[in-house]
């Protein structure tokens, strides 16, 4: 059996290499959503940080130590506007604020894609 050279076109655009897995089943139907769970469960303990940002606001050392109980800090956002949700310093979706049992919380209304 002879090997033959690649073409410059090969070499400038290579295609990916894949292994053969067979056919597929003309009818595979997709896997029970327990599967996907099931193989999340290796995360599931993985700590995160999430933070609901109501805004933000920029001030001197001075100012912040001259802050007490009862201060208003002027944010960067008006009431109404959405809050933003982040996830180890990513904004993953922007929500609403809400009082639910005297405790507060925030409703997700938009979850955002951000491309890498």
């Amino acid at each position: 059996m002879t090997e033959q050279m690649p073409t410059a076109d090969a070499l400038e655009n290579p295609k990916p290499v894949l292994p053969d897995l067979g056919a597929a089943p003309e009818h595979a139907e997709p896997a029970p959503e327990s599967d996907a769970a099931e193989s999340l469960k290796a995360v599931y303990d993985v700590p995160i940080r999430v933070q609901a940002v109501l805004g933000r606001s920029r001030m001197d050392i001075s100012t912040l130590m001259r802050l007490r109980s009862g201060d208003v800090v002027e944010l960067d956002r008006r009431v109404g506007e959405p809050v933003d949700i982040l996830v180890n310093n990513r904004m993953i979706a922007r929500g609403e604020v809400v009082l639910i049992d005297g405790r507060l919380g925030v409703t997700l209304t938009e979850v955002v894609k951000q491309e890498r």
